[in-house]
């Protein structure tokens, strides 16, 4: 669907300011939308998957561990597919979230993923600057994250960084010079990248922000001990249709769920075209790992 085609419709929960801005700068930052009550209950549900995660045992497929994590010190740095292991996930990411997505891609909305990611204050929680679409192309450029901050969240805290304007620049590579799978920009693009358009979303707790599939951000390490919680959910338009699946920890029984409005028959292609991810095998746990150099997965062939 087209931006004009969008702004066109009434808004169900943004402004009509907000959803040019986001057009125009590629993100949002959005504060007071979510209901005391339902923060309350997420951070709480947090807390308790922090808890399971210290089992330092073999699991399935829930958590990321970082390689330090022991049962006295829980470095878990994501829970995977929060939406299908606890309830308040999935309420969550039907509720107000996906309205706000509806205003961003159009009526129809399709639920694509969710994680839960965490900082700890060992210095090694830095996310590169990358962009999403790379790990799972569509057909457009719909799909968008919206990220809930679960604890205030300032400088010293890891916020999510965007560059400002990125998602109407180029599509990077996301490979390593020997091709393997990095999940993040080379250091030879970002020496490219206008670093002074940085914006850093910082916030209280219950905090959201936006950005699209094309936007490139990360975020900085955090210097708090006990674990800086985000809550991500990953929308697109019903006219995007996935040229790739997603890595098998991310895989959730509701992506391609219709949450608002209806299926579409004709997806709609966007001309820029978009290179594949890996022929992900199982060894990718979360960006942290591909950027830390844990995975070895290539370009596909052909």
């Amino acid at each position: 669907m087209l931006t004009e085609t969008i702004l066109a419709a009434p808004p169900r929960v943004l402004t009509q300011e907000q959803r040019a801005f986001y057009f125009a700068h590629g993100y949002l930052l959005l504060e007071g939308l979510v209901e005391p009550a339902r923060l309350e209950r997420l951070q709480a549900v947090t807390a308790s998957f922090v808890e399971a995660s210290r089992d330092a045992g073999p699991d399935d497929g829930a958590f990321d561990r970082a390689p330090d994590h022991t049962p006295a010190q829980p470095r878990l740095r994501r829970v995977n597919t929060p939406d299908r292991r606890h309830e308040a996930y999935w309420d969550f990411a039907t509720a107000i979230v996906a309205d706000i997505a509806a205003d961003l891609v159009g009526p129809n909305v399709v639920f694509h993923h969710s994680k839960l990611n965490f900082k700890w204050s060992d210095g090694a929680d830095g996310v590169g600057w990358h962009q999403d679409i790379p790990f799972y192309p569509h057909s457009n450029y719909s799909p968008l994250t919206i990220g809930l901050y679960l604890a205030d969240t300032g400088m010293g805290d890891g916020p999510v960084a965007v560059i400002d304007g990125s998602h109407e620049g180029p599509l990077h590579d996301h490979y390593d010079a020997e091709g393997r799978w990095a999940g993040c920009l080379s250091d030879a693009d970002v020496a490219r990248l206008d670093l002074s358009s940085a914006r850093y979303l910082t916030g209280p707790a219950g905090t959201l922000t936006v950005h699209n599939c094309r936007t490139i951000h990360g975020s900085p390490p955090s210097e708090r001990a006990d674990g800086r919680p985000l809550l991500l959910n990953a929308y697109a338009a019903a006219d995007a249709t996935p040229y790739a699946e997603l890595d098998p920890p991310a895989q959730s029984p509701h992506c391609g769920e219709i949450v608002r409005g209806a299926a579409v028959v004709e997806p709609h292609v966007d001309p820029r075209p978009c290179p594949m991810p890996p022929c992900w095998d199982g060894r990718s746990t979360s960006i942290y790992a591909n950027q830390s150099g844990e995975s070895t997965m290539t370009r596909p062939e052909g």
